[in-house]
């Protein structure tokens, strides 16, 4: 899977089953393995008291990556 089709899904909230937002990019080590993506948080998401509009969610966050949608378990 291309990083392309990655950001062409949603990535939703199981805990809430709300729209996290839609991936920016990914943290990858430096062997190589991915360990999780950057989002860009959607305006729900974003906070008046906050000035950062990425979220980092970790690869143990991810709960499946589908073909339209990626659900992750995020406390929020």
């Amino acid at each position: 899977m291309r990083l392309s089709e990655l950001q062409n899904k949603d990535v939703i909230n199981m805990i809430d089953g709300k729209k996290v937002g839609n991936i920016i990019d990914i943290e990858i080590e430096s062997s190589g393995k991915m360990t999780g993506l950057i989002v860009e948080k959607s305006k729900f998401f974003v906070s008046m008291f906050s000035n950062k509009n990425e979220l980092a969610i970790k690869w143990e966050q991810i709960e499946k990556i589908g073909e339209d949608v990626i659900l992750v378990t995020i406390n929020l």
